[in-house]
This record gives structure tokens, sequence and C-alpha cells, in this order.
């Protein structure tokens, strides 16, 4: 599902989203890009700082007093910048120099070893440098597409990953049913939640027993929230729990604020993102961007979050320029594989389209080691624009 994690999202490589790139467009683009600067769109009304993390800081003194409104630690996701292929160590030291309050280590090929000394070690420094460390894995669903069948049964390794949790000092062990090319196959959505629920089941005593909660996360557009919530419930919310992506709700037609509603009494884990969404002809494009770039109310998102969610930190995984279109209303076959969708819920999202407004592509990154550092650049920049809008926007963050 992923061969190529340095330039290729872990979505890009399940979909095939066009995008329309031209050589031309990269070219007058990569000098802005290579000084780590974001496409700014005349959409945005009030745009995030244009600069990185540090001098975005320095330029909002008044983050700080903003931050401890909501009291909420902000961390990274380290999937955001995957491009610099960075091992655990490496990215707990970058979380570090960003005043971040927390590391997410969503997958478990950042891990250069899994033994318990080496877990120990990325829990002291962590804890050295201030944060709390979260871990994740990835598919444990036994019938869905992105499962890895190499790696053992989807229940040996859910149970190596409770232990590494444990372990590392993780209170959640993150993990995903699949991708939406489930809902296609044979008994749909609901045969691979079953097989999921009756895998969590199956290490119910090892959750327990270890204080690591299984955090499901509703990702690349195979569950709705109230789907996501159904097998959190099938499988015993004692021990199983969310991780709630809102850039990923919005690849599920629903509105992140109303996604958030839905999930909040269980959510034990974040991977969150911005999107901008627009109507077309033949239905609406999805593009995630940085926070504060689109088009989703997260002042709104964070004052439900806040009042909901306690001691969970908001953790970025923030990606720019990846566009989906979803064009339901010119191929007849789309709402086959939703055959239980809410129009209630689906009303708020085209209202939050409607807002929208149609954005230019950002420049195509080619292949090769130009590509490799431009990616790299967007990414840092992607990111570091975002901590600096949660900050000083919408009060994220314990440290300043």
């Amino acid at each position: 599902m992923r061969a190529s994690r340095g330039l290729i999202s872990r979505w890009a490589d399940t979909y095939d989203a066009p995008v329309a790139h031209t050589r031309r467009t990269f070219l007058g683009g990569v000098a802005s890009l290579a000084a780590s600067s974001l496409v700014v769109r005349e959409s945005q009304a009030a745009p995030a700082p244009r600069t990185g993390l540090t001098s975005a800081t320095l330029a909002h003194a008044g983050a700080a007093q903003a931050a401890a409104k909501r009291g909420i630690k902000l961390g990274l996701d380290h999937f955001g910048i995957r491009a610099f292929n960075w091992k655990a160590p490496q990215l707990i030291d970058y979380a570090a120099s960003q005043q971040l309050d927390a590391i997410f280590l969503s997958e478990l090929n950042v891990l250069e070893q899994r033994d318990d000394a080496y877990l120990k070690g990325l829990r002291d420094r962590a804890e050295k440098a201030g944060m709390s460390i979260y871990l994740g894995m990835t598919s444990i669903c036994p019938t869905s597409g992105a499962f890895d069948p190499k790696a053992g049964t989807a229940v040996e390794q859910l149970r190596d990953g409770i232990r590494m949790a444990k372990t590392i000092g993780s209170p959640v062990i993150r993990c995903y049913l699949g991708r939406q090319q489930d809902r296609s196959t044979q008994g749909g959505i609901e045969t691979h939640i079953k097989n999921t629920v009756e895998v969590c089941k199956a290490v119910r005593a090892d959750a327990l027993a270890a204080k690591v909660k299984i955090a499901v996360e509703n990702h690349a557009g195979d569950m709705q929230a109230w789907e996501l919530v159904g097998l959190v419930e099938a499988a015993g919310p004692d021990y199983v729990g969310i991780n709630i992506d809102p850039g990923n709700a919005t690849w599920t037609l629903e509105d992140p604020v109303t996604s958030l509603e839905i999930m909040a009494p269980y959510i034990a884990c974040t991977s969150i993102r911005d999107s901008a969404v627009w109507e077309t002809d033949t239905g609406v494009i999805v593009e995630w961007v940085a926070m504060g770039d689109g088009d989703v109310d997260f002042k709104k998102w964070c004052d439900i979050y806040a009042a909901k969610v306690k001691n969970v930190p908001v953790f970025l995984e923030t990606f720019a320029g990846l566009r989906r279109p979803f064009n339901y209303l010119s191929e007849p076959d789309f709402w086959k594989i939703w055959p239980k969708a809410r129009a209630s819920d689906l009303a708020r999202f085209l209202a939050v389209a409607k807002r929208g407004k149609p954005r230019e592509a950002l420049p195509a990154i080619p292949q090769g080691p130009a590509g490799a550092e431009a990616e790299q650049a967007r990414q840092k920049a992607t990111l570091e624009k975002s901590v600096a809008y949660c900050r000083s926007a919408l009060g994220l963050g314990i440290r300043a």
C-alpha cells in the first residue's frame, strides 16, 4: 500500500487522485517553495503566517496567553514530515526544537528497533524534552486490502503493538481498519468492521492489563463517524477508542465539526489537518491544506474539543496540495458504497463546500533529488505554518 514514503502520501498511494500539474507550473513555483513558503489563496480572508515556526512564534507574542485558555497539548504526527525519512530519535528532537508538547510516532517503521531497551530509551528521550509520546501502527483488519499479512496475523500484530505502546509510555496504540476500496468488497464495510471487532476482542485482556487503549482511526475514507462509533461500541469502549482525523472525515463526505460531535466521547488520539472544499459541476473537490488555509471551522472544532475531550493532545498530520474529486453528481454508482449515508450529515458537509472557492493547484514536485528537497521544504513549511496558526489563532499548546 505504501511503496514510497518519501514523496507519496499513504492515501495518494491508495488512490490515483488526479491533480492537474505541469512542468511549467513546477518551474514557476519552485523558487518560492525552496524558500519554504506556501501558496496563499485569494479566498483566505486572514491567512496564517507565511514564515517558519520560530519567527512566527516570535511574531505572535500573545500566543502563550491564548494557549493557556484551552490548556490542550499540541504535537506533531510524524507523517506530516515523512519526506525527511527521519527515525524516531530525530523526530523527537525535531518536535522538541519546535517547543511542542507531544510527539506521535504514528507508524512502527520509524522505530529502528522494537525491543524494550530501545523503546524505553525513546520514552526517556521524550520525557527529557518535556514531551509525551504516542505510538501507532497500521491496519488490523485481516480482510482489508491495507492489511499486511507478512508481519503476522492481525491479533499478533496488535498484541505486539500494545506491548510496544506500554513500554514506550504511550496511552494508546493507534491503528485503522483500511481504506475506501474496502467499502466496495463483498459484504461492504460492515464485514470488515465485524472482523476488526473480533481482532480487538482477542486482545482485550492484553490492552486492559497494559492500560493501553486501542485507538482506531477514521482512515482514508473507510468509515464515516457513526460507523466507527459502532465499531467501538461493538468491541467495547473500555479498551477501544478513536483516533480522530478531520481531514479524513472530508473523504467520507462529512463536515469535520459534525464528525467531532459524533466521535467526541470516544476520542483517545488525534491526527488533524485542514481541508479546502468546493463545489464543481460534478460534485465537490477536497484538498488538504495547512491549518487556517481551509474551509473547516476549526475555531468551533476546538471549542467542542476543549469541552468534550479531556487530556488528549492535538497532533498535526499536515498535507499540502493533495486533492481529490468526489463526483457524486456525474457517477451513477457513486452512492453504492454508501448505502446508509445520512442525509443530515451530508447536508452539513455541503454547507462547508458552499463556503469554499476553487483554488489553483500547488506546483507539481517531480521525482529526483531536487524534487525530494522541494517536498521536504513543502512539508516542513506546511507543518510549521500550521503550528504557528494553532498557537496564535486556536489557542492550542502548553509551551510557548
